[in-house]
């Protein structure tokens, strides 16, 4: 918990970097995945995932929210440009989940990468444990890091006596706030409702499917491993370690096959020895999907929001999850990415509502942003205008960006996506 009332920590609450990472589709004019090579194969920001086709912007850390987004509409801008300028012109699909899929074959399995650690046999590895259908789900990445200068005059505060231990501590009160409250990061910026029927069923190119899912790729049908995982808080070698042995005993392959919303990482590959050795870096989130209303995928005010919850957080005093309830919060996340949110429930432990309770997310969002209201209360009124924002998502269900696409789309998704992602392409050009 930093100590916020300090006045020089109160003046540095929002003093951090910001990182993002984007996954997308190369498609065809007609809908189909692109097959030719990676376009930008010796350039660390613009790499690949799974496939050929799955395209990665990595942008540089930012100072701010602002300024990671205008690096995203850069790179945005060189893909749209060229692809549009290829012999075959290709375009950017801008959903989170894929248009036709003719067969697993036209999802090819990518080789080399700029990323190394992502070799082509772990690949296939993936391909065969969880299927190609489910690697051509996208979404977004968000970075964050504190600024040194926040954690120095934090950490004099403290009474700790090491900075490195302390950093360390932040970071993992920061991830298990996250795994309670996180959640409502999912349900304000889900926006995949639909898909084509292809992905569900071979041969039904050309049907649109809704699944009752606002979120298809954070949801249950989404990107989880088969099992529920228990993370170690106590200190950074705990934590490490305690994914360590879900490696050691055979559940995952690796540590980055450890598919949760919250990770934290220390600089360089996703390496448990590093973390253990070197500590944290930063913390990514996980849990956004790609927003076709915003020309680069992102509104601004979703990237601010999540620096308000982070910092809203952290000035919370910090309570432990115990095992069970950590297991109950991977659910929350994954009712949180279902279409109706009046319908379904999560449960959430005291630090976060004051009381334990179990009551819908819309009804349990409101709450948390209300007491966002409440400590904000004395900041600009744009810090205001950006919770109003979020709040109105839960009272007004139309103005969620799934119900907003779902309407638009429901009836065409892969005929109008295209018309999208062309309209998206001139304005990049």
């Amino acid at each position: 918990m930093f100590h916020f009332e300090n006045e020089k920590v109160r003046s540095l609450l929002f003093a951090g970097r910001f990182g993002l990472e984007k996954e997308s589709l190369r498609i065809n004019p007609d809908g189909t995945f692109a097959h030719t090579m990676h376009p930008f194969p010796d350039d660390d920001n613009l790499v690949y995932d799974f496939s050929e086709n799955q395209i990665e912007i990595n942008t540089e850390a930012a100072d701010s929210a602002a300024e990671a987004l205008e690096l995203l509409y850069h790179y945005t801008r060189r893909i749209q440009q060229k692809i549009a300028g290829l012999p075959s012109p290709e375009l950017l699909w801008p959903f989170s989940n894929p248009p036709y899929i003719r067969n697993e074959r036209d999802i090819p399995i990518a080789g080399r990468n700029v990323r190394k650690e992502l070799d082509e046999g772990y690949r296939e590895y993936l391909a065969d444990r969880y299927g190609r259908y489910k690697m051509t789900l996208c979404g977004i990445h968000v970075s964050f890091s504190f600024a040194d200068e926040l954690l120095k005059a934090d950490f004099a505060l403290s009474g700790h006596k090491d900075f490195h231990e302390y950093k360390n501590e932040q970071y993992l009160t920061l991830a298990e706030g996250l795994a309670a409250a996180g959640w409502i990061i999912t349900a304000l910026t889900a926006a995949s409702p639909v898909m084509d029927g292809s992905y569900l069923e071979k041969g039904k190119e050309g049907t649109t499917i809704f699944n009752g899912m606002s979120s298809t790729r954070c949801s249950e049908l989404g990107y989880w491993n088969y099992f529920t995982p228990v993370f170690d808080y106590t200190d950074i070698r705990a934590y490490a370690d305690s994914i360590q042995r879900y490696v050691d005993d055979g559940y995952i392959a690796a540590p980055r096959e450890l598919y949760y919303p919250i990770r934290l990482k220390s600089y360089g590959r996703n390496d448990l020895k590093r973390l253990h050795d070197r500590g944290v870096s930063h913390i990514e989130l996980r849990m956004v999907d790609l927003n076709p209303l915003a020309p680069a995928g992102l509104d601004l005010r979703d990237l601010e929001f999540i620096h308000l919850l982070i910092v809203w957080l952290m000035c919370r005093p910090r309570r432990s999850l115990d095992p069970g309830y950590q297991i109950q919060a991977a659910q929350n996340f994954k009712h949180a990415a279902h279409y109706d949110l009046k319908t379904v429930k999560i449960v959430l432990p005291k630090n976060v509502t004051q009381s334990s309770s179990s009551n819908s997310v819309a009804d349990e969002g409101r709450m948390i942003l209300q007491m966002m209201k409440e400590f904000y209360r004395e900041y600009p009124e744009s810090v205001r205008d950006i919770l109003d924002f979020e709040e109105l998502k839960f009272i007004d269900p139309e103005t969620r960006y799934s119900w907003r696409i779902r309407r638009e789309y429901e009836d065409n998704y892969v005929g109008k996506g295209l018309r999208l992602a062309e309209e998206q392409q001139k304005a990049f050009l």
